[in-house]
């Protein structure tokens, strides 16, 4: 039997009728036409499909839509204000954030509740908080670059400040993140390569290699 829900979604009231069983995820893109919000994996692993929901990140494949009855939504169709890019997405684009972008709405949604909360992370600050976002593209430096950028921007500070005084304690760790990339990789634990933690060592090998 189906159930009447009524859902605010980027400012816009919405009711209808939905199976008990219908996914937020599906509910947004099927019933609502929101798009942006990516199907990645449908077990909570990968966190394309993140929204806030009531200011908070969710995985929307984690909840049914029934759940969400009475809530404010934002997807990433709502993040931009006034045709003004939020600074998150402002970020995505002046540090090349994204590759193919399949993760790109679901990285910008938790990073923009990341900098609400933490006006001025660290870089591993910001890893901590997109752990439960995966990118299968990049080595995640420039996603951190992004939001940094975008903390920067909405805090009113010279994002070349915050680079110019954390890039340098970054590098030192160059040796250290090798080490630990490959103490994390051998003997073919590769099942680790799910944390984003370890993702990030692997991929800093030739980065480093190429700064030395």
């Amino acid at each position: 039997m189906k159930q009447a829900i009524s859902i605010n979604v980027n400012g816009v009231d919405h009711s209808h009728e939905v199976e008990p069983r219908l996914l937020l995820v599906h509910y947004l893109r099927d019933v609502l036409a929101l798009t942006g919000t990516h199907v990645g994996c449908e077990t909570s692993l990968c966190g394309a499909c993140t929204v806030l929901l009531d200011g908070q990140a969710v995985k929307s494949c984690t909840m049914f839509a029934v759940q969400a009855d009475g809530s404010n939504i934002t997807t990433i169709e709502g993040l931009a204000a006034n045709g003004n890019l939020h600074p998150v997405q402002e970020g995505f684009w002046e540090k090349h954030g994204l590759q193919c972008g399949y993760c790109t709405p679901g990285m910008i949604i938790a990073a923009s509740q990341l900098i609400d909360r933490n006006p001025n992370p660290s870089q591993d600050e910001i890893r901590h908080g997109l752990e439960g976002n995966l990118c299968r593209c990049t080595g995640y430096q420039h996603i951190v670059e992004a939001v940094e950028y975008a903390a920067a921007k909405k805090s009113g500070v010279s994002h070349g400040d915050i680079f110019a005084t954390r890039r340098h304690p970054g590098l030192a760790k160059g040796a250290a993140i090798n080490k630990q990339t490959y103490k994390a990789t051998e003997n073919g634990r590769f099942s680790q390569d799910y944390g984003l933690r370890t993702q990030i060592q692997r991929a800093s090998i030739s980065i480093m290699a190429n700064i030395a």
